[in-house]
């Protein structure tokens, strides 16, 4: 096997690891039945941890750059498995319902949370240096691991709450994942200065090996470019977590279907996430990044309006699961945009400064459609907004094309 794709299975099991955060509400009523918390108290952990994750990114994207992904890949095993190890004490009923949440808020949220941030965005630019010639499935494949977390981990962990209860969980996942997390980061390192693949060249393109504007991170963040990255990452990433949110109680509405149904979507909302991040990854090599925005936006402004109005089931589902697609693949093209637009010099500290769209997007997605419910009583109302704001993206998307396509011209490279 190639060198690259044993450093790849590395990247992607990092992301399958951490991806495991997202396997939280299996988590929710146990905690409920067992502490006597409400649904707001059971969920918040898991929202302050993608928050701490999106913000920790920003910061450690530096660190990687600076220190490499192998040393960055171990620090990452260390504060999650730290994390998962203080959530296991602090569920094991040694100390008191108020001492509890704070030590998940410590232990889970904040420590883990970094280690959710720099294992992120770990394996990023190294992969673009060793895949010139596939920088979208490179990162895909990397990313992908990240959305098949839940997937994978959501039943094992279901059943290992129900026989070895929350705590035993905690402690089990920390021995695993710290195992899985060591052995994929010592996979880890940069390749040699001007590596190339040795029978695949890199095909001449519109857009510059380099970059079509070259610049540091603190450079790039003061950029149209970024605002625009910014926005559509925003925009794109609130737009989903709040149709997750509503997913099942919208398709048992829309299409009449029960609970059990409409829950068994919800799982297939983790695969379709999964898959998208590969597939739309992949399809951007061949369309460009650019593009590939543009068709994110257009079709989700057709399927969100539609959506609600949807009473076929599986019609519902299909648009549903397309969305789901756009949600991740918009996660997964992002490196490799940021690629193209900054060059690799430091893209994992750009993409850390473009996850705190993430970050805000995590508090604002779930509680703008819970207020848009409880004000308007109509998922479609709700949708409508939606629409409108991704109708904004759309047109950031064209201008930020619009922008490149001008860089790209001899009179504007100087």
């Amino acid at each position: 096997m190639n060198c690259r794709w044993v450093i790849a299975a590395g990247a992607v099991g990092i992301h399958i690891s951490l991806g495991s955060v997202y396997a939280w509400s299996v988590f929710k009523k146990p905690f409920m039945d067992a502490f006597g918390w409400n649904e707001f108290e059971a969920g918040l952990p898991f929202g302050l941890a993608i928050f701490v994750l999106g913000m920790s990114a920003a910061v450690m994207g530096h660190v990687v750059e600076r220190r490499g992904p192998r040393f960055s890949g171990f620090l990452a095993t260390g504060l999650w498995g730290v994390g998962l190890m203080g959530a296991g004490v602090a569920t094991s009923g040694m100390i008191s319902n108020d001492t509890l949440r704070l030590g998940l808020l410590l232990f889970f949220c904040l420590v883990g949370g970094f280690g959710l941030g720099t294992g992120y965005v770990t394996p990023v630019s190294m992969l673009m240096k060793w895949f010139p010639d596939r920088r979208g499935l490179a990162t895909g494949l990397a990313i992908m691991g990240f959305g098949f977390g839940a997937f994978l981990g959501g039943p094992i962990l279901s059943l290992l709450i129900g026989s070895v209860g929350i705590a035993q969980t905690f402690f089990l996942q920390a021995i695993s994942y710290t195992a899985i997390m060591l052995l994929s980061s010592a996979c880890l390192k940069l390749p040699p200065p001007d590596w190339q693949p040795a029978r695949e060249k890199v095909k001449p393109g519109k857009i510059p090996a380099q970059g079509v504007m070259p610049m540091t991170a603190n450079q790039a963040v003061r950029t149209r470019c970024f605002l625009g990255l910014w926005l559509m990452m925003f925009i794109n990433i609130t737009c989903g977590i709040a149709l997750i949110s509503v997913a099942s109680p919208l398709a048992q509405e829309a299409t009449g279907i029960s609970a059990l149904a409409a829950g068994s979507l919800v799982g297939m909302i983790g695969l379709f996430n999964g898959l998208g991040r590969i597939a739309w990854a992949s399809f951007s090599d061949i369309i460009g990044r650019p593009n590939t925005y543009i068709l994110f936006f257009a079709l989700q402004i057709v399927a969100f309006w539609l959506l609600p109005s949807l009473q076929h089931v599986l019609l519902f589902e299909a648009v549903l699961l397309l969305i789901m697609t756009c949600y991740g693949g918009g996660f997964s093209t992002l490196p490799a945009y940021i690629g193209d637009i900054f060059g690799s010099r430091q893209v994992s500290a750009i993409h850390g400064y473009v996850l705190t769209a993430w970050a805000l997007a995590g508090l604002v997605g779930s509680s703008v459609s819970s207020l848009l419910r409880q004000s308007t009583g109509s998922y479609e109302a709700m949708m409508q907004v939606f629409v409108w704001g991704l109708a904004l993206a759309l047109l950031v998307s064209v201008a930020t094309k619009m922008y490149l396509v001008r860089q790209l011209r001899p009179d504007a490279r100087r």
